[in-house]
């Protein structure tokens, strides 16, 4: 009979009640590992938190201004977050996070690592991102080109970060906003190495090659980035995500890294308690 540990996942949802792509694709991730069980909690919409019991935290992509909230959600929200960095701290069993898009826009807001601000025009596609010297011996980015690709849907954007702050948390930079500006230091922050176990980043690592196609078929959805964006960046949008060696590479490489990484160490943890029966 097979013995096993099994690990428990909370995906945090925040969109909001907004449509949306992401929680799928995270569960779809999350459903490859067989020693997971998970929950999804809503945590905007329905003022949904999870408590410390779990060992992995996947915490959503989602709209509007990530520096407001109602005083209710985002309070219960940031209480975890500062329980979970905290827990880590005095224990040697640790939990683990990964912060997508608004999510990662609010956590560095919240340690005060940069500034969050309103971009001069949106990013909507699927865009080459630049893997920095210490993004190189990451372990989550190692095996991706460089640039690599990620889905990129947002607003705001992470700027000017805080060098002192980052070296007080031990933080580092892992990737930044491939350049279209002229000034180099208004790159975007694209993914943040928090500390051995939280991971952010601005785009969308569980971004489904087969999903965004199907979005891009959807004739309203065709119609609107036709109006917003034009033809250019529809086409590019539908060849990057066909693309063999671009979302597909990333979707593979990221999330499923961190995931397991965390569940290997989790196990480790717990080598020496009674084994569950399956």
């Amino acid at each position: 009979m097979k013995i096993h540990h099994p690990v428990r996942l909370a995906i945090l949802d925040m969109n909001n009640n907004v449509e949306n792509m992401g929680i799928t694709s995270l569960k779809r991730i999350a459903d490859r590992f067989p020693l997971i069980e998970y929950e999804v909690f809503d945590v905007r919409y329905k003022r949904e938190i999870p408590d410390l019991s779990f060992d992995i935290y996947l915490s959503s992509g989602g709209p509007g201004d990530p520096l407001e909230g109602d005083g209710l959600w985002d309070k219960d929200y940031f209480d975890l977050m500062d329980q979970l960095w905290e827990h880590n701290k005095q224990h040697e069993e640790k939990k683990f996070v990964f912060f997508i898009c608004h999510s990662f826009q609010m956590i560095c807001n919240h340690l005060a690592i940069g500034q969050i601000s309103l971009r001069r025009k949106e990013s909507f596609g699927i865009v080459p991102v630049d893997i920095t010297i210490e993004g190189a011996t990451d372990p989550l980015f190692m095996a991706l080109n460089n640039p690599f690709y990620g889905a990129d849907f947002r607003r705001y954007e992470v700027i000017y970060p805080d060098a002192n702050r980052l070296e007080e948390l031990n933080s580092k930079i892992t990737a930044l906003e491939n350049p279209d500006l002229d000034i180099d230091e208004n790159r975007a922050l694209m993914a943040v190495r928090f500390s051995n176990e939280w991971f952010g980043t601005q785009f969308h690592p569980e971004a489904h090659p087969d999903g965004m196609v199907h979005y891009l078929r959807r004739p309203e959805k065709k119609e609107m980035i036709l109006a917003q964006f034009g033809m250019n960046t529809y086409e590019e949008m539908m060849h990057n995500a066909l693309h063999p060696e671009r979302l597909a590479h990333t979707r593979d490489l990221i999330l499923p890294a961190f995931i397991k990484d965390a569940v290997d160490q989790i196990l480790s943890y717990s080598k020496d308690k009674e084994p569950v029966l399956c």
